[in-house]
């Protein structure tokens, strides 16, 4: 007698392809302990910080994330969790499916500020510094974008230069998240050695963050301008193994990998939102999800977004396995912030005119996304680097 093959499980239509089966049960717990997070402290009153345009209890919720391990996640020692690629990158789809802003505050901290002071601080930054970030006691903010130099840092005018055993920095960065409640800024400047990397504690003479307003877009985040007016260090302020560019942009590297899980969590509050909504909306007599063109626009949302689920995972194992290159990085974040923007944006017509209302979470992810876009790299810019690679040809200059 042949042997009964073994029972399919009934299909889900929150979990289509059974992506679940890849995760471990440590994955998956940590998975569900940051969505339970969320849950309780960010998506009650996440409507109304957006629509205030501020993020009153940053601090209250940077020492909450640290408590859970959020904060610098894949880093080991100092406090820091030591998870996997795959598990930060589950943390920060959790988080942005509630917020952009709440999971741009967890990559600042993490993948830029505490990876740099652990990827290229001395022993005794590290000490100082990691144990209180890891435990969101010290807010950490990371200085490269300057007002004219975006997508390219090399020109960047903030400079630093020696006075005796000091060091002195002037310039500006713009759109720095975290900046006016951080205590420690890593800033990034030219010197007569090329780029080098500071740590800047927010206390110190001449250096201030005015918070910038007025946005339409990652409104529950704090994004600040960094002022440095002759701001004095000492000689054990300089991030002692990088310099030039290569130390900036790895740890932009390892932002925008968290970036990629984060859009999908922004696109699959919106699918969930979209589905939810046209079972229960009637017009004609049945709900509009009776209906074949929203039917094709729910296929098509939860394809691209399970495949971007699909793409992240693969990319977070090859992070483990040391493996993963800038460009596969590059590819992920064009892929998914691209397809995440198109889910909101068909999320936004099932929803028909209540899809502009706070009273459901399509249109602030759609408006959050459009930052996503651009920082840690434009559309272009990211199409430029994946056409490097299959080319050979560098279209960036001349």
């Amino acid at each position: 007698m042949s042997a009964r093959p073994p029972s399919r499980p009934p299909f889900d239509p929150y979990d289509p392809l059974g992506l679940d089966d890849l995760l471990t049960p440590e994955d998956l717990a940590v998975r569900d302990t940051v969505r339970d997070w969320a849950a309780d402290r960010v998506l009650p009153q996440i409507a109304d910080w957006y629509e205030r345009g501020e993020l009153p209890v940053i601090r209250e919720l940077a020492r909450e994330l640290g408590s859970i391990g959020a904060l610098g996640m894949p880093l080991t020692g100092y406090g820091c969790a030591g998870a996997s690629a795959v598990q930060y990158g589950l943390a920060c789809l959790e988080l942005e499916a509630a917020d952009s802003g709440v999971r741009s505050l967890v990559s600042v901290q993490g993948s830029l500020a505490m990876y740099a002071i652990h990827r290229y601080g001395s022993a005794a930054q590290k000490e100082r510094w990691l144990p209180s970030m890891a435990a969101g006691e010290v807010i950490g903010c990371f200085g490269l974008t300057e007002p004219d130099h975006g997508s390219d840092p090399a020109a960047m005018r903030t400079h630093a230069k020696r006075a005796g055993s000091d060091w002195v920095l002037s310039g500006r960065k713009m759109w720095i998240t975290n900046g006016s409640v951080a205590g420690v800024a890593v800033v990034w400047a030219q010197t007569d050695d090329g780029v080098r990397g500071f740590l800047v504690p927010a206390d110190t003479p001449g250096f201030s963050a005015p918070e910038i307003r007025h946005k339409w877009s990652l409104r529950a985040s704090v994004t600040s301008e960094l002022v440095l007016d002759g701001v004095r260090l000492p000689a054990d302020a300089v991030l002692p193994e990088a310099t030039g560019l290569g130390g900036p942009l790895s740890c932009l590297n390892h932002a925008r990998y968290g970036i990629v899980w984060g859009a999908m969590g922004a696109a699959r509050s919106c699918f969930e939102s979209a589905l939810e909504y046209a079972k229960s909306r009637e017009q004609f007599g049945r709900p509009i999800a009776g209906f074949q063109l929203t039917q094709a626009k729910l296929a098509d949302m939860a394809v691209e977004l399970h495949k971007g689920i699909l793409l992240a995972h693969h990319l977070g194992q090859r992070m483990d396995a040391g493996r993963l290159r800038p460009e596969q990085v590059s590819f992920g974040k064009l892929n998914n912030v691209r397809e995440a923007i198109e889910i909101c944006r068909t999320a936004r017509t099932i929803l028909g005119a209540n899809g502009i209302s706070l009273e459901y979470p399509v249109m602030r992810h759609a408006t959050n996304l459009e930052s996503v876009l651009t920082y840690e790299g434009t559309v272009e810019m990211h199409q430029l680097v994946l056409g490097k690679a299959l080319t050979g040809l560098d279209a960036f200059r001349g």
